[in-house]
């Protein structure tokens, strides 16, 4: 497990002009692991797009307050007879730790943020569209009371369809595409004639991932129960949860 605790870097932090917040990284798992960060488009990255978190070890970063952009972990990484840095889920395929502005190659558990915009809110969401490869949650914690936890907290490959499933050199099941990657069709992923809520509705693999991790988002259009909202101010806490 990793804990990513997304702590005020000083008290003026939650006032306008504040230029960062300070994110602290621990990862609990009994192994390591090597999370990954990407800025949305526009925006510079942070100061680590991808570093090595060993077990109980902690990491920390500075989040510019008006951030957006995503944040995932990437799972059995090593360094090729080439000397290229490769993992088995999540990997970024820049042939180094860090990512440079790559996203996480599908299938990838996402937690995607927009930070103290639209009006002092905060949006985010744990996001399947691409895929699952580890159970993630967000804590919103201090700020505004009320503010409501996201989580696809189930081990949805165990629940994968063997038309979905990545499998590791032991044969399991180590990570599970969405339909959209996995068949490349409109009805899967939302393109063409499908490009509309009332045209691309969940299917029997987006259902599945549904079931599994309801407050997710299962597929691209499935934003009433998948995006959530808190008041700009407040800490978060990341728990990234890889069942061995």
């Amino acid at each position: 497990m990793i804990d990513i605790n997304k702590n005020k870097s000083c008290a003026a932090c939650t006032h306008a002009g504040a230029q960062s917040v300070t994110s602290v990284f621990t990862n609990n798992c009994p192994y390591t692991i090597w999370p990954g960060t990407l800025t949305a488009a526009g925006g510079p990255p942070l100061s680590s797009t991808g570093f090595t978190l060993a077990t109980g070890a902690s990491s920390s970063l500075s989040v510019p307050v008006n951030w957006s952009g995503r944040l995932w972990a990437r799972t059995q990484c090593s360094t090729d007879a080439s000397g290229k840095f490769v993992c088995a889920t999540a990997d970024c395929a820049s042939g180094i730790i860090e990512c440079n502005g790559a996203g996480a190659i599908p299938p990838a558990s996402l937690a995607e943020f927009t930070l103290r915009v639209h009006g002092g809110k905060d949006f985010y969401d744990i996001s399947l569209v691409d895929g699952f490869n580890i159970p993630i949650s967000v804590t919103p914690q201090g700020g505004s009371t009320g503010c409501p936890s996201t989580s696809c907290a189930a081990n949805v490959n165990a629940a994968c369809d063997p038309s979905l499933a990545v499998r590791g050199s032991d044969g399991n099941v180590i990570a599970c595409k969405s339909a959209c990657l996995a068949f490349n069709q409109p009805q899967f992923c939302c393109t063409g004639e499908y490009d509309s809520p009332e045209k691309c509705q969940p299917n029997q693999y987006s259902m599945t991932f549904k079931q599994q991790c309801p407050q997710a988002y299962s597929y691209a259009y499935d934003d009433k129960s998948s995006t959530f909202t808190c008041p700009s101010g407040g800490n978060y806490l990341i728990k990234l949860l890889i069942n061995a």
